[in-house]
C-alpha cells in the first residue's frame, strides 16, 4: 500500500494555515519539530512552549536543507520560494494535521489509558498483533499534546493498527487526545493515584481517565478493567461495545488459579470467549498479568488466535527500566523499575519481591514518588508500611522530606532502624547502596523519574557486572 503523500497545500488545508510563500504542490518529507537532526526535504514545525521557542530555529532548519516551514502569524522571516504556511497557533496545528493524516488512511488506533501500565500494555499489544498486521506505536513516552501528534504521524506509511498511550496529569488532557486520534478502540487499564497532587481525590483522576470514553460511536470498542471499581463505575457512559478483562467473575477474559512466582512471572487459567488457555508470562506481578489481560481482549478483537497469544506471552519482555530484570554476577538479580512510580504501582511491586520465595535477601530501593502534592507524606507513610509487611532484610529510601517519612514509618512499623537506611540523592546513595549488597540479594529499584533511582540501578549493574 503506497504512503500517503503530503504537499504544502494539502498541510495549509489540514491545518486552515495561510501559504505566505511556495509551491502548494511540493512534496514534503517528514514532518520534524527539532532542527537538530533534520535532513534536506524535512518539513519544520515552529512550536512554543513554556521553555523553548521553535520560531527561533525556523531560519536553521532552513538552512539544513528543510523545505518548509509551518509558523505562527506575523513570524518575522522571510525565506523567498521555500515553503511557509503561517498560523495562529502552530501547537494546535501540529494536532490538526495528525488528525487528518489518522482520517487520510484506514489505520485503525487503538488507544490506552490508565494511572500505570500503559507502555507495558501498548508494548504487549503490538506485540501480539505483530502476528498478523503491521504495528506502529508511539516512540518512547511521546504520548502527550505533542508527542501523541508526532507518533500519528507515523499513519502516513499506512499501517494495519496503531497503538497508542495517551498520557494526562490534568483534566481535560485525555479529551484532547482521544480528538486528535479518534480511537477504533479504547484501553482503560486502571484508575491509579499517580499525579494525585493535581487532582482533588482518586476520583477525580478517574473522572479525567474517563476522557477517554467520550466522543465515541456505537461501533468502537472500550475494553476496560473488570477489577477496578473507578473504571466501572465509570464505563457504563460508553456510546459502544464493552469488553472487560480481569480476575472479576463475569469478566470477558477472566485470569483464574493464578500462580504469583516472584520475579519468575505468573502463570494463570485465562478465560475468553474463544475458549481457554495457561498463559505464562515472564512479567512481574499481578499489575503485569492485567496488562496482559487488557491486551489480550485487544487481540482476541483482531483475531488473533488464543493460542498464537499465549505464545507470544511467554516471550515477553519488560519495557526498559519498567519492570525489568537483571541477573547480575554473584547471583544478584536487580528489578529495575526505575523509570516512574506512584503508591498503586510501589505496592505491586513491592507484592512481587515478597512473593519470591527463593531470595537470599530482599532489598528495596525506594525514591520519592512526586506529583502527590499535599497527599505526599501520607502516601509515603503508606508506602513504608507496605516495605515492613514486604519481608525486606534492607530499605534504602531516597529523596526529600517524603522519602525520609517513608523510612521512619517503616521503622515504626516493625523494620529494624541498622536496616532502613535514608540517602537525599541517588548520586549519594549509589556507591553504598551497591556495596551493601550481598550474594543471592533480589533488589527492587523504583522512584519517579525525577528522583533519578536509574543512577542506582545502573551503578549496581555495573558493580555486579
Amino acid at each position: 500500500m503506497s504512503a500517503l503523500e503530503l504537499t504544502v497545500g494539502w498541510v495549509a488545508a489540514a491545518v486552515a494555515g495561510r501559504i505566505v510563500s511556495g509551491d502548494p504542490e511540493q512534496v514534503i518529507g517528514n514532518i520534524v519539530t527539532d532542527s537538530r537532526g533534520l535532513q534536506t526535504g524535512d518539513f519544520f514545525i515552529a512550536l512554543r512552549g513554556a521553555r523553548y521557542d521553535g520560531h527561533a530555529f525556523a531560519h536553521d532548519a532552513l538552512g539544513a536543507g528543510a523545505i518548509g516551514v509551518l509558523v505562527e502569524t506575523n513570524w518575522a522571516g522571510r525565506a523567498g520560494a521555500v515553503a511557509i504556511i503561517e498560523v495562529g497557533d502552530t501547537t494546535v496545528a501540529l494536532q490538526d494535521l495528525a488528525h487528518a493524516v489518522r482520517e487520510a488512511t484506514e489505520t485503525k488506533v487503538v488507544a490506552i489509558t490508565g494511572s500505570a501500565g500503559k507502555t507495558t500494555t501498548k508494548d504487549t499489544i503490538a506485540e501480539f498483533l505483530s502476528v498478523s498486521y503491521r504495528v506502529v506505536k508511539n516512540k518512547g513516552n511521546l504520548n502527550n499534546h505533542i508527542g501523541l501528534p508526532l507518533s500519528l504521524l507515523q499513519l502516513r506509511d499506512k499501517p494495519d493498527v496503531a497503538v497508542m498511550e495517551l498520557g494526562m496529569n490534568h483534566p481535560g488532557e485525555i479529551s484532547t487526545l482521544v480528538a486528535i486520534a479518534d480511537p477504533d478502540v479504547r484501553v482503560w487499564i486502571n484508575a491509579g493515584d499517580a499525579h494525585l497532587g493535581f487532582f482533588a481525590s482518586p476520583d477525580a483522576i478517574a473522572d479525567a481517565k474517563a476522557e477517554i470514553l467520550e466522543a465515541a460511536e456505537p461501533h468502537d470498542v472500550l475494553i476496560c478493567n473488570a477489577d477496578d471499581e473507578r473504571v466501572m463505575a465509570r464505563a457504563t457512559h460508553f456510546a459502544g461495545r464493552t469488553v472487560t478483562f480481569g480476575e472479576a467473575a463475569g469478566a470477558t477474559v477472566r485470569a483464574t488459579d493464578i500462580e504469583d512466582r516472584g520475579i519468575d512471572g505468573t502463570r494463570a487459567r485465562i478465560a475468553t470467549p474463544a475458549g481457554e488457555r495457561v498463559i505464562d508470562t515472564p512479567l512481574l506481578g499481578r499489575g503485569n498479568l492485567s496488562n496482559v489481560l487488557a491486551a489480550t481482549a485487544v487481540a482476541l478483537e483482531f483475531g488473533i488466535p488464543l493460542d498464537t497469544i499465549a505464545a507470544r506471552a511467554a516471550g515477553l519482555r519488560a519495557s526498559d527500566r519498567r519492570g525489568a530484570v537483571q541477573r547480575l554476577r554473584g547471583g544478584v538479580t536487580l528489578v529495575d523499575d526505575s523509570y516512574n512510580s506512584s503508591p498503586a504501582a510501589l505496592r505491586r511491586a513491592l507484592e512481587v519481591i515478597a512473593s519470591d520465595s527463593r531470595a537470599a535477601r530482599k532489598v528495596a530501593v525506594l525514591g520519592e514518588m512526586l506529583e502527590l502534592g499535599a497527599h505526599s507524606e501520607e502516601k509515603h507513610r503508606d508506602s513504608g508500611r507496605a516495605a515492613a509487611a514486604a519481608g525486606l532484610a534492607a530499605l534504602f529510601a531516597v529523596g526529600g522530606p517524603p522519602a525520609r517519612a517513608l523510612a521512619d514509618a517503616a521503622v515504626d512499623a516493625g523494620m529494624p532502624r541498622a536496616d532502613v537506611v535514608y540517602f537525599e540523592t541517588s548520586d549519594a546513595a549509589a556507591a553504598p547502596i551497591a556495596a551493601a549488597l550481598r550474594a543471592g540479594d533480589v533488589v527492587l529499584v523504583k522512584g519517579s523519574r525525577g528522583t533519578r533511582t536509574d543512577v542506582i540501578a545502573d551503578r549496581i549493574a555495573e558493580e555486579f557486572a
